[in-house]
């Protein structure tokens, strides 16, 4: 893992990129192959409080958490236990797609580095385009689509439905629920 820490409103020190890197690197005990891939961390704080956000992007699976601390060890933990729970949660769900489809044991083990990033166009009152993201979009189906989106912490993700081969689009109800968006064909 290639560490990427900076701070804002705070001077990274040897002894907090120590912690950082020790703590975020034990996460390498639930890949069979140590993944190769960026880890972005982002130290700021405001108000007396401490916030830190780590990102991991691989190639099947984008890691993010965002915690908010009084204490700022004590938020690189919380920030920790969140991207174990990520992992376990993605590990069962393939596991269990694995049984069920008798694919590679070993399919967790591949992710190395992130080929896609998240679509978001952020518009404003006046309908300027403000922002535009492109992104490659990845054959799955909707279970992993709406796992994808709750790792995100989005409210919507946009993937190319396995099955059908067309582009569709998971998103959270109101209600807590979820719903799919599928293109009508004629």
């Amino acid at each position: 893992m290639n560490f990427n820490i900076r701070g804002e409103n705070l001077e990274v020190t040897g002894a907090i990129k120590d912690y950082v890197e020790k703590k975020i690197g034990k996460l390498e005990r639930y890949f069979d192959n140590a993944p190769a891939s960026d880890v972005h961390v982002n130290l700021s704080v405001y108000n007396d409080e401490q916030r830190i956000e780590v990102t991991i992007p691989m190639t099947n699976l984008l890691l993010r958490s965002e915690v908010q601390h009084v204490d700022l060890y004590a938020a690189v933990d919380l920030a920790v236990d969140k991207l174990e729970r990520q992992i376990r949660k993605h590990k069962t769900k393939i596991n269990r797609k694995i049984k069920q489809n008798g694919s590679p044991k070993h399919m967790f083990a591949e992710m190395e580095k992130l080929a896609s990033t998240v679509a978001v166009e952020d518009k404003t009152d006046d309908l300027e385009i403000v922002r535009t993201k492109r992104f490659n979009l990845k054959p799955m189906d909707s279970e992993e689509a709406i796992l994808q989106m709750d790792m995100l912490g989005h409210e919507f993700f946009v993937f190319t439905n396995d099955e059908s081969g067309e582009t569709n689009v998971v998103y959270r109800r109101r209600d807590g629920r979820y719903g799919l968006i599928e293109p009508n064909t004629f």
